[in-house]
């Protein structure tokens, strides 16, 4: 396996909610109806339009990050609005789209593996359509048209108002792709169809694209550029969100810290849109994924520290400890820059959790500068991680530029001792928060038992407690008895038996 994490904070979804959760590889969603619960899939589905069977019902598979998973809300809201229905499976769909992801190669195998299943499911069903969207369809059009596996429909993440004239084209027997980027496509005007949603999280897409060109990656070329949505529709969003019951929105962006609208009115940049979103309601909690270190400033940590509905988390990608591979990464900052950028959020920000990613075995990366790497984890110390081996991806700057050529037993050993560190120092994490209290937003129930629910600190940490009378969306203050690496356990407290003598962490 290519990669591993660790626990319990992090920027991968999980449930039905728009809370997230470590994970290690590229994540299947398939979209459930409204309401349902979520096992690692949920569904979207729709009718067709005029020129489309009047039964045509669509299901959407999402593999990836949190960026797919709200553009997969964007799709569904795109199908909605132009008559598709929902189907509630795989077997009573006559569309199936596939919402990929190329950051790692791992991800497109697992792709290719489902399309070859879906061919098969074709064979007896001839009426199945089968389309691939996301960053895998916009880097690998020719591949899917071309490869006999019966794709009829490949459309790239700017093609998504397209989707019905694409629809028709294949309903005419022909196939059809649109993989254009766009220097201005942001769906501001688009409400997302919240099929997925718990009714409690939410996420809100403020940017696309990305122009920071980390060598590694193949995000620039899949997205396009970076732009950025007008910061009116955004805060319109989180009120409807509000008026509607939410109690909790992440922020999306390939970089939220370059966010950046400019019109007649003046400059907007991240950390305002964020304190207009926190004005929003109070008891709106505030989250926001990803950050680029180059680009956090005090002005938006300085924003957070004021507003108490603004969750306390930062994740924060490092990928190595070393300056030379950092800059053969391209990352544009050094260890030095991270290091003080991680001393800036404690100082600001004090009960802050602070989660990373991490890369072993970038190219001609040595031992030690590999330890380089461990001993910036130890000095970050980190809350939680997400950690892989290098994975080339073609059309990168480092696959035209820089061999790959650290043993792939050096990468996986190397990634070990990683993964074992950062276990260590979440465990050291959440044995420090035992005895403390906190505001945990109940998610549902625990995995194990119906007796206990789980919910999340503004840390963003998982907490497990008995249910009693609770349900999901109460916000309940839990008093810290135990923890593992990975969760927090504890008991309801009332507000009657908090004091300040007590050793607590409220927020």
């Amino acid at each position: 396996m290519n990669a591993k994490v660790t626990f319990p904070i992090g920027y991968q979804l999980e449930s039905c909610a728009s809370n997230i959760k470590l994970i290690s590889e590229p994540v299947l969603l398939t979209l459930h109806p409204f309401g349902s619960n979520l096992d690692c899939s949920q569904s979207f589905g729709g009718k067709s339009t005029a020129n489309m069977s009047n039964n045509r019902k669509f299901y959407i598979e999402t593999y990836g990050c949190q960026m797919n998973f709200s553009d997969s809300e964007i799709v569904a809201s795109v199908l909605s609005q132009n008559e598709f229905q929902q189907a509630t499976s795989l077997e009573e769909a006559s569309l199936v789209l596939l919402n990929t992801c190329s950051i790692r190669d791992n991800a497109e195998q697992r792709i290719w593996k489902r399309l070859k299943e879906l061919k098969s499911l074709k064979k007896k069903n001839p009426g199945l359509q089968i389309g691939v969207i996301g960053c895998m369809a916009s880097r690998l059009k020719d591949e899917l048209m071309e490869g006999g596996l019966a794709v009829d429909l490949v459309a790239g993440p700017d093609s998504y108002r397209a989707l019905p004239s694409l629809l028709t084209n294949i309903e005419n027997g022909q196939q059809a792709a649109n993989v254009a980027l766009s220097a201005e496509e942001t769906y501001d005007n688009i409400e997302p169809v919240r099929f997925h949603s718990n009714g409690i999280s939410a996420f809100i897409s403020i940017m696309r694209g990305c122009e920071n060109f980390c060598s590694y990656c193949v995000v620039p070329f899949t997205r396009g550029k970076e732009r950025s949505r007008n910061p009116h529709t955004i805060v319109e969003e989180a009120r409807e969100l509000v008026s509607k019951g939410y109690q909790e929105v992440t922020l999306l962006g390939q970089n939220v810290n370059s966010y950046k609208w400019e019109d007649e009115n003046g400059l907007v940049g991240f950390p305002d849109l964020m304190a207009r979103i926190a004005e929003v309601s109070p008891l709106l909690r505030v989250r926001f994924t990803t950050s680029h270190p180059k680009d956090l400033s005090d002005d938006l940590l300085k924003v957070m520290a004021s507003y108490p509905n603004i969750c306390p988390a930062v994740h924060l990608a490092v990928q190595s400890g070393n300056n030379r591979v950092l800059k053969l990464m391209n990352r544009k900052y050094t260890r030095e820059w991270y290091l003080e950028r991680v001393a800036a959020i404690r100082h600001f920000i004090p009960d802050a959790t602070i989660t990373t990613d991490i890369i072993a075995g970038f190219c001609s990366e040595t031992e030690e500068e590999h330890k380089e790497t461990l001993s910036l984890m130890e000095e970050a110390a980190f809350d939680a991680a997400f950690m892989f081996r290098y994975s080339e991806r073609e059309g990168t700057l480092a696959s035209k530029r820089l061999p790959d050529d650290v043993p792939d037993e050096i990468k996986a050993r190397r990634l070990d001792e990683i993964i074992k560190l950062q276990q260590n120092l979440s465990a050291r994490s959440n044995r420090a928060d035992i005895g403390k209290s906190f505001e945990v937003l109940v998610e549902g129930k625990s995995k194990r038992s119906d007796d206990f629910l789980m919910g999340r600190t503004p840390q963003n940490k998982v907490v497990v407690f008995p249910a009693r009378s609770y349900k999901s969306g109460d916000r309940v203050w839990v008093k810290i008895k135990g923890s593992t690496p990975a969760t927090l356990k504890g008991v309801p407290v009332t507000d009657d038996s908090i004091s300040t003598s007590d050793d607590h962490n409220i927020r």
